[in-house]
């Protein structure tokens, strides 16, 4: 099982408010992305080849998280198309869902500029990451 990834909130994530800022949310799970393929795929992944694009995204805000808090972000592998991925996220605090979300990713050669077959090493890789 991957550790979720750990969140230090900063000064400048923080809004008038005093929580941070809705559209650093999004910060937040490209930093979760990325934190879960190194463990999944490793560091010698092409990503030229086999890259994935962010297409759309969804937050569920539930709580304000505060420049106190470190957050924790867990990531979920919810489903996948030829060429899609519908991934999931839970960000917590203290154990307690605070914010959750969805982004939904194509698999892309930027080589050549297209879309392209999610990998089968990296669809294998993804189902290891289902919900309990």
């Amino acid at each position: 099982m991957i550790k979720p990834a750990r969140i230090q909130v900063r000064f400048s994530d923080i809004d008038v408010m005093g929580h941070v800022n809705n559209a650093v949310y999004l910060s937040y799970f490209e930093m979760t992305r990325v934190h879960y393929f190194k463990e999944l795929l490793g560091l010698e992944w092409d990503w030229k080849s086999y890259g994935i694009l962010l297409v759309r995204n969804e937050i569920d805000y539930i709580k304000p998280i505060l420049i106190q808090h470190v957050p924790e972000i867990y990531m979920y592998f919810e489903e996948a198309g030829s060429k899609s991925i519908r991934l999931s996220y839970e960000v917590k605090v203290d154990g307690e869902i605070y914010t959750k979300g969805v982004s939904i990713m194509v698999s892309f050669d930027s080589r050549v500029g297209k879309t392209t077959i999610i990998p089968d090493e990296m669809k294998k890789a993804l189902e290891t990451l289902r919900k309990p």
